[in-house]
């Protein structure tokens, strides 16, 4: 009898590094709250660990006698041994049953407040973004989704086999040393020379593992590129494009998969042969000293017992390398994910950006392609409350650059110098193609505080200002779940996004090229709007797009990077 198999399931190689991250990770998780209820489930389950070997060490000896009343012919004692094996075997199965049900609930609760610290971290700050445009690590959503629940798992399952491993050679050493001492020295070298061979045999698992979570995740992605942009790929025939790439995805897998499993094929043959001679060792050691009548019968199958209790505890890394190998790669991975997300989180050395109520200023600000190319130079310039600014240019890098430093999306060494600005609640941006999520337009509208946007009649009082009440109300109304990016056309999200900045009233809100989404007339709109209550805007585009008598000035860039500040017309 055995302990119960823990939770194991499958990376990065996992380093030192990686290693630092995990433990400080831990600390943070046993200080708080859950932590503590956390530690007092483990408690329960090293008490659970304890009972189940000494209910092993038990059965032994029952086991033992159990069979000498056999080989005696003695059917009282048979009898009396017989119950007390049910006896030991229902109290293994309530142990095991409890120990089971804590270990998925401390797991459960592990992940739990991984998955939230991640998600903190991931949002904050705008890192999801960062990591994106930095392009050094994959797939982070398959990191935070899949990862996190194989690690919590694993790294719990693995505890427990550990704390299991070291109770059961406590408690059953003595047993195999009081039958024969030399049974436990061969069951000690035995298990030393199989770990290191199968370390040997399985170690280039680790890399492989890793490579194949992120080629399953980049061949997932695109099937869901085909979902999400299936009436755009019909229209334009890219399923030809599309087709080629999953098969090269495929492929990949394919052939990682293949070494894999011919690495698996070494390895699972040696364990094989491994197990099976654990079976005959102790017979070929106890049963001449049965035969001379040195011991009873029983202790032939005790020692068999005993002998594999102590191998299995002894011989981890042999049983459980393809499933140490997978959690290898997978905190590799999370490390990796941690690390970005500590980088993405450290702020631009040489680009300041200060918040200020009411104020939005640039001071010798200076924006650079990635290739060192000046987009635009010492922009020194105050904006007033309430400023209507069209920014024009004939290089339409030069007015993205500064949309996206204005924001704080800049890259690392693409800018210089100091912006002040009101803080995220006060001043908006809204981009030229705006994503709307799936969900109600009312949480859609929701503050990011998470209050609601206004009462129900000021939001219809806006999106009849905007003329978005119609196909809101044909939708269903406020509180019905849709996949708005398909319901609703290219103009209606533009003005959606507006129509947050109406029911916030933000100090400022910047606009990406209206006329991509808008025409003329609904971009007048739309600015009038927003103008009527006070916000101050400032809108990229070009001239001959602007409506008439919408701005009070005009910042111009050149090409070169020099700009210059005029009324329209100026």
């Amino acid at each position: 009898m055995t302990a119960p198999d823990p939770v194991i399931d499958g990376g990065e190689r996992f380093g030192r590094e990686a290693w630092r991250r995990v433990i400080r990770q831990l600390r943070l998780f046993a200080a708080t709250a859950e932590g503590m209820k956390a530690l007092a489930m483990l408690g329960l389950l090293v008490a659970a660990l304890i009972s189940f070997n000494a209910l092993n060490v038990l059965n032994s000896y029952v086991g033992r006698d159990f069979m000498s009343a056999i080989e005696r012919r003695d059917a009282a004692r048979f009898v009396r041994q017989a119950w007390l094996y049910v006896a030991v075997f229902a109290g293994s199965t309530v142990v095991a049953v409890t120990w089971r049900y804590v270990e998925e609930r401390l797991g459960l609760l592990w992940r739990t407040w991984q998955t939230r610290q991640l998600l903190d971290l991931y949002l904050a700050k705008r890192r999801y973004y960062r990591i994106e445009e930095d392009g050094g690590l994959q797939n982070p959503d398959q990191r935070i989704a899949e990862d996190v629940r194989t690690f919590t798992t694993t790294s719990l399952s693995f505890l427990l086999l550990l704390l299991n491993a070291s109770f059961t050679i406590i408690a059953f050493s003595g047993v195999l040393w009081s039958i024969a001492p030399r049974l436990f020295v061969v069951a000690v070298a035995y298990a030393g020379v199989g770990s290191l061979i199968a370390i040997f045999l399985g170690k280039r698992l680790i890399g492989l593992n890793s490579a194949q979570l992120d080629k399953e995740a980049n061949f997932r992605t695109d099937l869901i590129l085909i979902r999400d942009h299936a009436a755009t790929l019909a229209l334009m025939h890219g399923e030809v494009h599309m087709h080629r790439r999953l098969l090269q995805r495929f492929t990949q897998i394919a052939d990682n998969t293949r070494r894999m499993i011919a690495i698996n094929r070494n390895l699972n043959g040696f364990t094989n042969g491994y197990n099976y001679l654990v079976q005959i060792i102790p017979a070929l050691i106890v049963a001449p000293m049965f035969m001379r009548g040195e011991v009873q019968f029983g202790v032939v199958t005790q020692s068999a017992m005993a002998f594999s209790t102590l191998m299995a505890a002894f011989s981890l890394a042999i049983t459980q390398f393809q499933s140490i190998s997978s959690y290898a790669a997978v905190a590799g991975r999370l490390g990796r994910l941690f690390a970005a997300l500590e980088q993405a989180g450290v702020p631009h050395a040489r680009l300041d950006i200060r918040e200020s109520e009411g104020r939005l200023a640039f001071e010798n600000l200076t924006l650079r392609r990635p290739d060192g190319r000046v987009l635009l130079a010492q922009l020194t310039l105050a904006v007033d409350a309430g400023a209507r600014v069209l920014i024009t240019g004939t290089y339409g890098h030069a007015k993205v650059a500064l949309f996206k430093a204005t924001a704080g999306l800049l890259a690392e060494g693409e800018g210089e110098g100091v912006i002040v600005r009101p803080s995220d609640e006060a001043m908006l941006f809204v981009p030229d193609m705006p994503f709307v999520a799936r969900g109600s337009i009312r949480d859609l509208l929701r503050r990011d505080d998470g209050r609601a946007a206004g009462d129900d009649a000021e939001i219809w009082s806006v999106l009849r200002e905007l003329r978005l009440d119609a196909s809101i109300e044909q939708a269903g109304g406020l509180d019905v779940e849709r996949d708005w990016n398909e319901r609703l056309a290219v103009r209606e999200r533009a003005a959606l996004a507006v129509v947050r900045v109406l029911l916030e009233r933000p100090q400022f809100v910047f606009f990406d090229r209206l006329s991509l989404a808008l025409h003329r007339d609904e971009a007048a709109t739309i600015l009038q709007a927003v103008a009527a209550r006070g916000i101050g805007y400032l809108v990229l585009g070009k001239a001959e797009d602007a409506p008439g008598g919408s701005f009070d000035a005009v910042l111009d860039i050149a090409a070169d990077g020099r700009w210059s500040w005029q009324p329209p017309g100026g």
